[in-house]
C-alpha cells in the first residue's frame, strides 16, 4: 500500500531546494505526494510563485492562503495564527503518514504545529543551524522538538540536534539540497538570460539578496542604505537584486531597492528569478552580496565568493570563500575588494564544499521508505539524555 508523502512549500527559496526532492516522491511508485502550496508563493507582490510550481507540472493538493498585506511583527503573528487554524483543517482532512518541511519560517511553522497536534509524523531538513538577529533561530529549534526525523546538512549540525534532545538513531547527515541543485542543474548561458532579463550581464555583475533581522527594530531600512552607498562606489558593476522575504521590515526594504532601481541603469530589482536562473546568475558572477543562506550554501559551492553582511548568518559553519563583514559602508566596500582580488576570485574557485556529496533526496527517499514501510514512523518519541560518552558524537 502506498504512502502518503505531504510538502509544505511556502516560498520561492525554500521551493527551489526542495524541488528535487518533491519531483522524485511524485514519481515514486511507494509514495502519493500531497503538496501544498502557502505563504509568499500565493503574494502577487512576490511574484506569485505558484505559477513556477504548476510550471513544473506538480499537482498542488491544496493552496492556503495566510499571507497579510502587513510589514509588521503583529502582522506576521496573525499570518501565523491563521496557518495553524487554516492546517488544522487540512490536516482534519487529510492524514499524511508523514509531513515534510524545511529550514524556519513562521509559515512552514504554523503547518508543523497543526502537524504535531494531530499526531502526524514529521521530517525536518536543515535543523540544528544556529543564527543570529532573527525570530527563525527559535522556530527551527521547536521545529525540530516536535519532528520525529531530522535530516541535516553536516555533523556539526547533526549533534546539536542530539543536544536537543533527539536520539541519535533518528538524525541523519544527509547534505543540502542546495548542494544537489548545484551539481545538477542545467544553467542557462549568459546570452540566454540577458534574453530573459533583458538586462546587460556582459561586464561584471554581483547578486544581491538581503533579508531584514526580524529580532531587531527598525534597523533595514539604515542597513539597506548602507549597502547602497557601498555599491555606489562599484559603478562599473551590475547588480541583479532579489526581493527581500514577506518578514517584518520586508517591503520597507523592497521599497527601498525598488526605488533605487528605478534611476539606475546597472541595477534590475526582481521579484523572483526562480531556482534556475537564480543559480545560472550565481554561476558567472563576481560575487554573491547580502545575508541570505545562499550565500552560505549555493555561493560556495558554485566556487564564487559570498560578501556575508551582517549578524543574520553569524552561527553558521561557513566555508573560506565567504567574506563576513559588518552592515556598514566602508566594510562592506572593503569586502567586496577583496572579493574582486585574483587571489580571493583564486581560493573561492577551489573551496572545499562543506554541505554534502549531491544525492541528499536520494538518502532521504531511502530513509523515508525504510522508516514508512518497515517501521511505521509514529510521534512517540523519549528526551534522549546526554551522558559523559555522548559529548562527542
Amino acid at each position: 500500500m502506498k504512502k502518503n508523502v505531504c510538502i509544505v512549500t511556502g516560498s520561492r527559496a525554500e521551493f527551489g531546494l526542495l524541488k528535487r526532492l518533491i519531483k522524485k516522491i511524485n514519481s515514486s511508485k511507494d509514495m502519493d505526494l500531497f503538496l501544498v502550496v502557502t505563504g509568499m508563493h500565493l503574494c502577487d507582490e512576490f511574484g506569485y510563485t505558484c505559477s513556477e510550481i504548476e510550471k513544473e507540472g506538480l499537482p498542488i493538493d491544496q493552496k492556503i492562503e495566510i499571507q497579510l498585506s502587513s510589514d509588521t511583527k503583529t502582522g506576521m503573528t496573525i499570518s501565523m495564527g491563521l496557518g495553524v487554524i487554516s492546517f488544522a483543517n487540512y490536516f482534519k482532512n487529510k492524514r499524511p503518514d508523514v509531513l515534510i518541511v524545511l529550514g524556519d519560517r513562521y509559515e512552514i511553522f504554523s503547518s508543523v504545529i497543526a502537524a504535531a497536534f494531530t499526531q502526524i509524523p514529521i521530517a525536518h531538513l536543515h535543523g540544528g543551524e544556529t543564527i543570529s538577529g532573527v525570530i527563525d533561530e527559535f522556530i527551527r529549534h521547536s521545529i525540530t522538538k516536535m519532528s520525529i526525523l531530522h535530516f541535516v546538512t553536516c555533523d556539526e549540525y547533526r549533534n546539536r540536534v542530539i543536544q536537543l534532545g533527539e536520539n541519535p538513531e533518528t538524525v541523519y547527515n544527509v547534505g543540502a539540497m542546495g548542494i544537489e541543485n548545484v551539481l545538477n542543474t542545467d544553467l542557462l548561458t549568459i546570452e540566454e538570460l540577458e534574453n530573459d532579463l533583458n538586462f546587460s550581464l556582459k561586464d561584471s555583475y554581483a547578486v544581491i539578496t538581503f533579508h531584514p533581522l526580524t529580532m531587531e527594530h527598525n534597523t533595514a531600512a539604515n542597513q539597506v542604505k548602507e549597502l547602497m552607498n557601498a555599491i555606489d562606489e562599484f559603478p562599473e558593476m551590475n547588480y541583479i537584486i532579489t526581493k527581500s522575504n514577506a518578514d517584518a521590515q520586508g517591503r520597507e526594504i523592497n521599497n527601498l531597492w525598488k526605488n533605487y532601481c528605478t534611476n539606475k541603469k546597472n541595477c534590475i530589482f526582481i521579484d523572483s528569478l526562480g531556482s534556475k536562473r537564480y543559480l545560472s546568475l550565481l554561476k558567472e558572477s563576481k560575487m554573491m552580496i547580502g545575508n541570505s543562506s545562499s550565500g552560505i550554501f549555493e555561493g560556495p559551492a558554485m566556487r564564487i565568493p559570498t560578501v556575508n553582511i551582517g549578524n543574520r548568518q553569524k552561527g553558521r559553519i561557513m566555508a573560506d570563500s565567504i567574506i563576513c563583514c559588518e552592515t556598514k559602508k566602508n566594510d562592506i566596500i572593503i569586502a567586496m575588494r577583496k572579493a574582486l582580488t585574483p587571489q580571493f576570485k583564486e581560493s573561492a574557485s577551489k573551496v572545499i564544499n562543506l554541505f554534502g556529496d549531491g544525492n541528499t533526496s536520494d538518502k532521504i527517499i531511502n530513509i523515508l521508505q525504510e522508516k514508512l514501510f518497515k517501521e511505521n514512523i509514529t510521534t512517540d518519541k523519549i528526551f534522549y539524555d546526554l551522558n559523559n560518552t555522548d559529548i562527542h558524537l
